[in-house]
């Protein structure tokens, strides 16, 4: 079953990879973008590492993605609003849709079977312990000058976004 369920979040990520590129729509790119780091975090999931799972939506889909938006922002989009999703109908992107509706569903079912009977509900979490204090202690100042760094980085982005006014 998780080779199948592998070959499903592969499948399908890779799908949203070419979607990604083939998009003609820089805001479809982004949310084929973001369809991808779902699968890749559902992968995660199934290779029992769900920390990095978390990660992968909060930094990737939260973050990542935010920064996206105020690229696609800067550029002007609404020509590009006016154009279709793929050339032709939009029966591929239903489909698509609704197979990864189905993914999820399958996801949830079987990590919530997994959780209650595997190791997964007998971890003490001390990994998770170890690995924030490794972050907020020894690693503190890169951190934080990560942190700024990107602050910095979200002021310019609004900064070159912002009209002139006049």
């Amino acid at each position: 079953m998780v080779q199948g369920l592998f070959l499903l979040f592969a499948m399908a990520s890779v799908i949203t990879a070419v979607t990604l590129v083939l998009a003609r729509n820089p805001v479809h790119s982004a949310l084929a973008l973001m369809a991808c780091f779902l699968q890749i975090s559902a992968i995660f999931v199934l290779l029992e590492a769900p920390l990095l799972a978390v990660i992968q939506i909060f930094v990737y889909v939260g973050a990542i993605m935010v920064l996206f938006l105020f690229v696609i922002m800067m550029v002007d989009v609404r020509e590009a609003v006016l154009q279709r999703f793929l050339p032709g109908s939009n029966l591929p992107a239903l489909v698509l849709l609704v197979l990864l509706g189905v993914e999820m569903l399958v996801l949830v079912n079987w990590s919530s079977e997994f959780s209650a009977t595997g190791s997964l509900a007998e971890s003490d979490g001390s990994e998770i312990r170890q690995l924030g204090t490794t972050l907020f202690a020894d690693y503190l100042l890169p951190f934080e000058v990560a942190s700024i760094i990107l602050l910095a980085a979200l002021v310019g982005a609004i900064m070159l976004a912002r009209k002139e006014r006049g």
